[in-house]
């Protein structure tokens, strides 16, 4: 695959291959996995994703984790949720820099794409750093391939995990201009001496990744629909994206401008719900998290099995904001 530079627009409409009736682009944590236990604690979540990829819709997670961390905690409990053998799932991780396939008896090696990867020597300072000054609230993820993460121990306070966490993104921003690189931290950029920015600071609300510029959940569309036509699947007519943060929101984007039907699910609506030119969907009550993701994970699998994905993105009989 390529990068995103020289990657162009993929038309909704493909020849020859079979349609999935829908596809379905994940963010992990938040909506899948529970972003205070780091695993799918709810039954139901692994079971509708497994009935849903054996229904024939195209299940890609979309996410910043590494492949080591969806291969641990994802791939097993779908797999014994039900999947059935011959349909397969697809994990886009590290925002887009690395991806990999299973189904229910194997799975892919994971593929990178080393343009995309961070300095080594930035990686070895910043694993230093959190152990001599942050490990009381932090780890450094020795599983990512191309991006550089620490992320909060699950014991720490979350008030003193965002208090270190702000410290620590402070001294690599220092770092990277220190080094010669240009840095963007949210709104906050600095091209410094290299006069572009060459590495994004990303702070969530349990941890921070180093990355570079061009990753993101808009590559990691990008890199879903290639898989699918890689393996003979004609792209589907009707997306469904889901994430926690606005971030999350670039896939929905990037699936719209290029004519895809897309509607977002935003689990984590607190944050802000911007102005999209598509729906937004948004659970009712004060669900949130994984337990916002089940409520539209069984609505989706019912609709499924209902064959009622409507060409227009919309389920047939039901408004958009409900869908």
């Amino acid at each position: 695959m390529s990068t995103r530079d020289d990657m162009p627009p993929l038309p909704a409409e493909t020849r020859g291959g079979t349609r999935p009736p829908v596809a379905l682009l994940l963010d992990v944590d938040g909506p899948i996995a529970s972003p205070d236990t780091r695993t799918i604690r709810l039954e139901s979540i692994a079971r509708d994703l497994a009935a849903l990829a054996n229904s024939g819709a195209l299940v890609v997670f979309n996410t910043g984790r590494a492949a080591a961390f969806i291969s641990e905690v994802v791939v097993p409990v779908v797999r014994a949720a039900g999947l059935e053998s011959g349909h397969r799932l697809w994990a886009v991780c590290e925002k887009g820099a690395v991806w990999f396939g299973f189904d229910a008896d194997s799975q892919d090696e994971a593929e990178v794409d080393e343009a995309l990867a961070m300095d080594p020597s930035l990686e070895r300072w910043v694993e230093l750093r959190v152990a001599e000054h942050y490990a009381d609230t932090m780890f450094f993820d020795r599983h990512k391939l191309a991006m550089i993460s620490v992320e909060q121990i699950v014991d720490a306070a979350r008030a003193d995990y965002h208090a270190a966490q702000a410290l620590f993104d402070e001294d690599v921003f220092r770092r990277v201009l220190e080094s010669g690189g240009g840095v963007e931290r949210r709104e906050v950029v600095d091209v410094g001496r290299a006069g572009t920015v060459t590495v994004r600071i990303d702070p969530t609300i349990i941890s921070t990744d180093i990355e570079h510029p061009a990753l993101g959940k808009d590559l990691g569309a990008q890199r879903a629909i290639l898989l699918a036509r890689e393996h003979g699947l004609e792209i589907p007519a009707v997306w469904r994206t889901m994430g926690d943060s606005r971030t999350d929101y670039a896939m929905a984007d990037w699936l719209h401008a290029n004519g895809y039907s897309v509607a977002h699910v935003d689990v984590r609506p607190a944050d802000g719900v911007p102005e999209t030119q598509y729906p937004v969907l948004v659970a009712d009550g004060d669900l949130v998290h994984d337990d916002a993701a089940a409520v539209f994970l069984e609505r989706w699998r019912r609709i499924t099995d209902a064959d009622g994905w409507g060409a227009d993105g919309v389920p047939d009989g039901q408004a958009a904001a409900s869908a």
